[in-house]
């Protein structure tokens, strides 16, 4: 067993530790973005966090200034805003002068801290947009109406320039999905853009600087446009093809060039821009590409080509009014695995292997002769005999022909010497690729690649331990949330790729301590505004194509509306996406309350894929309820709406009395039959009267060593179990149960391989079965409560005042934790001396206090108020 150093985690945090090493200690974020372009908030929201804090523990005040002159600003200077200010929250709206569209802003803070010490940031830059639809001035264009026409479209538009450039931007709205390049160069590293959204109801924009890429002279534009989920044209049983929004991809793009002589020119879409289909001859977000090499056509998209065999662009109507800036961190490849095996069956079959299970797409390099048709089969599992098994992914595939193969791409060779395949407009969720080919090729291990895509959110935790298996499960949750991340939050990356909304409240706060991922749920929410009916309904997968509002929906999945708001809110200490939210969760609370107005409801899918025991929908569904109802109160306290605080906080009591009517066995503290998710999930959600709390934890304690230490919930039960165990004086159980290995566990699915959570405990299962699912991930945010105690407070949100509760577990020799919250670097942990002593070590950073509560083996052994700064306490066993 290994003793952790302390400060392995510490390092981790790398700025926090090399404090000495930096120019500046403090990070300036606009709209929670580094330097952000294309922005149409006419109030952004400014954030910073000190990564080097030094001997500095207060913080006393800081001086911000956003101005249009960068020299200016680095003075101390603004012309659009100086503020000085006292308080110590999280994020400050901008209440400068009018925010100009198309204009680059510049920004800084400085801190005072302990001894007048100034903690600085870096001159920071965020750029606005089209602020409003009317500055646009491109036109919505494509190549036909026809959805069925399968082969992706080429646009391009050469033109030239005369004067010397001072700067360029291209702003590009886009139903589908897109490649811009400009002179035959690609223009950024975003993948899969724009994200998924509502089609007809919001379409997003995205902002690109390509002022190096445009020259003096004669210029070239080059657009290649693929379907995404906008025309789906691959069957499935949530009818994305029968879509409302359902068209050929089209866009409207807008270059503006600024000159040095202070005049501008935009360049626009038109229906002079010329078109022609391109080599990928099908492409489906869904199933995979088709690309046929020997319809390439060289140089296209660069000045001088001859287009006069295209046709000109038709004009389309734009698919929405409500076209606005993607602010949100992009797709990207994140990580690029070479193969780690491959086993040839013969020489037009090889299986490779690139070691774990991942979401994203595979290249291929390969020689052969023109008209060599390639297949390249992505799996998560083997059979028997070693070829890609694809059974516990293609069950809801509803093919309508065989041209169309699930997760396969088909590359057809050119035959001009050696060629390199990948695809641009979908990804696949996979450890294994099969290749086989119409004729022999010569295939190696170095000719495949995988490559892990998802939505580019920062790391925001780090964790490790003396506990093998913990960190591996840890690493595997983490895999599984960024697979299923998207610029929407999904199920799983291979067979749905929907954004189910129930595995998305229930991971939020794994993804939250993990990553820095409040603009995708930002996005996310705004898509579930969209699609709310006025009633109230939520569908239980957004987006939707009209699937998704009976069954399976209910307050146990479509909580999504109120839960991920309130923890965001939690977390950052920013309020925005809560008040965004605030009639909207309001609307779906009375629409349950209309449908059920005892107090009760059995509206819900209930406790998915439970290890053996059932708990009935109406106990879990009445918990979720409930707690819809007390984030809206607590809401509409915040938004000083006292009538609704009113309202919802006497609705909140009847729930409770409601349910504890029914379910609560007085005698004994039990509920209904004393179930594991039953007990857990009356404790987890606050629904257990106060002086029944102690009992009700005895009871769930029994439970659980009734049931020999093992696991017996489901999804909604995984949600609550571990934490209602930890948070009730039993965390030793808790411990015993996150670290299992034996069936049924997370540990279980470690020791058998698994890189990702799956879908179901029982590996063997004959359906439900996806190797790479986030809905039984609450267990790494449990790591950060349940372990290193780590929590937000709603009286001081954003971390500005933690409570901390470290539970230290018989049989964990070390421990550490680390949080990079809104204020900087949140670290706590333990390990074990060589004489057997445990120090506990906490830092917080400036700004911020803490409660201390410390328990081990079950004992409060410290209690303590702590400052910013380190503190240390031994415990002696």
């Amino acid at each position: 067993m290994r003793i952790l150093s302390f400060f392995a985690v510490f390092a981790a945090f790398a700025p926090l530790a090399l404090h000495a090493q930096l120019p500046f200690n403090v990070d300036l974020q606009t709209e929670h973005l580094t330097n952000p372009m294309g922005i149409d908030t006419k109030q952004p929201r400014f954030s910073w966090r000190v990564l080097d804090f030094g001997k500095t523990t207060h913080l006393s005040g800081y001086t911000f200034v956003v101005g249009s002159d960068s020299t200016a600003v680095a003075k101390g200077q603004g012309d659009q805003w100086q503020h000085l200010g006292h308080d110590d929250s999280a994020v400050h709206v901008y209440a400068g002068k009018p925010l100009k569209p198309f204009t680059k802003y510049f920004c800084r803070v400085t801190l005072t801290g302990t001894n007048n010490r100034s903690l600085i940031s870096p001159v920071a830059t965020f750029e606005t947009g089209m602020m409003t639809q009317g500055n646009w001035k491109g036109d919505w264009i494509s190549d036909t109406r026809d959805i069925r026409l399968k082969p992706a479209a080429y646009f391009r538009k050469q033109f030239d320039l005369n004067k010397e450039i001072a700067s360029a931007r291209v702003y590009i709205a886009v139903a589908g999905l897109y490649e811009l390049s400009i002179n035959g160069e690609r223009v950024g590293d975003h993948m899969l853009d724009p994200m998924y959204t509502r089609f007809d109801r919001r379409n997003l924009y995205v902002t690109y600087d390509v002022t190096s890429q445009i020259r003096q002279g004669n210029n070239a534009i080059g657009v290649l446009l693929g379907n995404g989920w906008y025309n789906l044209q691959s069957t499935a049983v949530w009818y994305f093809d029968k879509a409302p929004w359902r068209g050929r991809p089209t866009f409207c793009l807008d270059l503006r060039i600024i000159y040095k002589d202070g005049s501008e020119e935009t360049i626009s879409t038109n229906n002079t821009w010329k078109t022609t289909l391109s080599p990928v001859v099908f492409n489906s977000i869904y199933t995979g590409e088709h690309i046929d090499a020997r319809k390439a056509i060289p140089h296209w998209n660069e000045a001088g080509f001859i287009d006069t065999a295209w046709r000109n662009a038709i004009y389309r109507a734009a698919p929405s009014q409500n076209v606005t800036a993607e602010t949100t961190v992009p797709i990207r490849i994140k990580a690029i695995l070479p193969a780690v095996s491959v086993k040839k069956f013969n020489d037009t079959d090889y299986v490779f292997d690139i070691g774990r299970t991942i979401a994203g797409i595979s290249s291929l390099k390969v020689q052969g002769p023109a008209g060599t048709v390639i297949r390249l089969k992505h799996g998560e599992l083997l059979h028997p005999d070693g070829h890609v098994d694809q059974s516990n992914i293609i069950v809801h595939y509803r093919p309508t022909d065989d041209t169309d193969p699930f997760q396969t791409d088909i590359y057809t060779l050119k035959g001009d010497g050696a060629e390199f395949f990948i695809p641009h407009f979908n990804y696949k969720g996979f450890q294994y690729v099969e290749v086989t080919s119409s004729r022999p090729l010569t295939l190696t291990q170095n000719s495949l690649t995988g490559y892990f895509m998802h939505s580019d959110v920062p790391s925001a935790g780090q964790i490790s331990s003396s506990d093998s298996i913990l960190d591996k499960i840890w690493a595997a949750t983490n895999a599984s949330y960024l697979s299923n991340l998207f610029g929407y939050p999904t199920d799983c990356p291979q067979r749905e790729k929907n954004g189910w909304t129930g595995d998305a409240q229930i991971a939020v706060e794994t993804g939250l301590y993990n990553f820095d991922a409040i603009t995708v749920y930002e996005k996310w929410l705004a898509d579930l505004r969209d699609e709310q009916q006025p009633n109230g309904l939520l569908p239980n997968i957004i987006p939707t194509s009209g699937w998704g509002y009976d069954w399976a929906t209910g307050p146990d999945w479509t909580s999504a509306i109120a839960i991920i708001p309130w923890n965001v809110y939690l977390f950052y200490g920013d309020d925005r996406l809560l008040h965004d939210c605030y009639d909207n969760i309001r609307r779906y609370v009375d629409h349950i309350t209309d449908k059920y107005p005892t107090g009760l409801t059995d509206w819900g899918l209930g406790d998915w894929i439970p290890v053996k025991s059932q708990t009935p929908v109406e106990f879990t569904s009445t918990c979720y309820y409930y707690a819809d109802v007390d984030i809206l109160a607590k809401s509409a306290k915040l938004f000083h709406h006292e009538k609704d605080y009113e309202k919802y906080t006497a609705l909140a009591t009847k729930i409770k009395t409601a349910f504890n009517d029914k379910y609560l066995d007085k005698a004994t503290g039990g509920y209904d039959r004393n179930l594991q998710t039953e007990l857990s999930a009356a404790l987890y959600w606050h629904l257990v009267p106060a002086q029944f709390i102690p009992k009700t934890a005895a009871a769930l304690g029994a439970r659980v060593r009734a049931d020999s230490v093992k696991l017996d919930v489901g999804l909604l039960g995984t949600k609550t179990i571990l934490n209602a165990l930890s948070e009730n004086g039993y965390n030793d159980l808790a411990y015993r149960l996150a670290s299992d290995t034996a069936y049924p566990s997370w540990g279980h699915w470690m020791m058998r391989g698994a890189t990702t959570l799956l879908e179901n405990w029982n590996i063997e299962s004959s359906s439900d079965v996806s190797h790479n699912h986030i809905m039984f991930g609450e267990i790494g945010a449990w790591m950060y409560k349940g372990l290193a105690g780590i929590y937000p407070d709603t009286a001081a949100p954003g971390f500005r005042h933690i409570r901390l509760r470290p539970h230290i577990p018989k049989g964990l020799q070390s421990f550490v934790a680390g949080h990079n919250s809104p204020y900087g670097s949140i670290i706590s942990g333990w390990n074990t001396t060589k004489d057997g002593r445990v120090q506990y070590h906490a830092i917080l950073p400036p700004g911020t206090t803490a409660d201390l509560r410390l328990e081990y083996a079950g004992k409060i052994v410290k209690t303590a108020n702590l400052t910013a700064g380190a503190s240390l306490f031994d415990i002696k066993p």
